[in-house]
């Protein structure tokens, strides 16, 4: 209702003075008034004359003035900052992870040599020069065998000769 016409309703009020309410009067303004200026005053540091660094009139509650560029550097250099420093703890991670794996390694060559040297998975062991052949070793259990057929007391006589015949003696 923005036209020159009052609305209806409300010109059906009428409208009294009050001896109560003054209305307010131009202020007469003192001979030592002096204008605003156009610009913002000299910087209470010191330092007058054209320079390059920016307003500060980003303030924070402490009191702690910058310019909104001067933050968002601030910003991106902590962001790069803490980019580094997850990457160098990425880096130690990988580290610990390759020191674990070759302590294991270490400890399971000490337990099997030779099994994780190369890609041949079958550990036989060496055989001690003028060490029984199988054939002589079976030959040792076959007499073994027929011994424990024949009597316990016999067994229990030649049980430590096959023993010996068969596994070396304590010699």
């Amino acid at each position: 209702m923005r036209d020159d016409r009052t609305h209806p309703l409300l010109a059906q009020i009428p409208l009294t003075v009050s001896p109560f309410v003054t209305l307010p009067t131009a202020a007469t303004l003192p001979y030592t008034y002096k204008n605003m200026p156009s610009t913002l005053p000299p910087p209470s540091t010191g330092i007058t004359g054209a320079t390059d660094e920016k307003p500060k009139y980003v303030v924070s509650q402490s009191g702690h003035a910058a310019h909104p560029d001067d933050i968002v550097a601030s910003c991106r250099a902590l962001q790069a900052h803490i980019t580094k420093m997850q990457q160098d703890a990425e880096r130690e991670l990988r580290e610990l992870d390759e020191r674990i794996r070759a302590r294991e390694l270490a400890e399971k060559r000490r337990v099997a040599p030779g099994w994780l040297d190369s890609e041949a998975r079958l550990l036989e062991p060496e055989r001690k020069p003028g060490a029984a052949s199988d054939a002589e070793v079976a030959g040792q259990f076959a007499e073994m065998n027929i011994v424990g057929r024949e009597g316990v007391s016999e067994m229990a006589v030649d049980g430590g000769e096959a023993l010996d015949r068969a596994f070396g003696g304590l010699k």
